[in-house]
């Protein structure tokens, strides 16, 4: 169960760092599509790409945050577990350290 929870928290961290990635390229292109028809300055989409990329900086921000709060509530909740639920944890860290000793 606790590597389940801890695998959400970074599907969803990740899944956001993709998100935001995806949208800032699209706004790059939309903006360049608008500079091309004469929609908008080349002044005017350098400043607009600035403003996508400073929103884009603080949401990353935001979502690092988020899941760092997240973390800490997880982490708050495990002086509640039992032995067992404990010995589970240290077994399941065990296995990821050896996991990550054998890349």
């Amino acid at each position: 169960m606790q590597n389940s929870i801890g695998d959400d928290l970074k599907d969803v961290l990740l899944a956001g760092i993709g998100a935001l990635a995806v949208t800032a390229e699209k706004a790059q292109q939309i903006v360049e599509k608008l500079i091309k028809k004469g929609e908008l300055t080349v002044e005017q989409g350098k400043v607009l790409n600035e403003e996508l990329k400073h929103k884009a900086k603080e949401k990353m921000k935001d979502s690092i945050s988020n899941s760092k709060l997240a973390v800490e509530s997880v982490i708050d909740h495990l002086d509640k577990l039992s032995a067992d639920e404990i010995a589970a944890i240290k077994a399941k860290l065990a296995d990821m350290e050896k996991s990550d000793a054998e890349k």
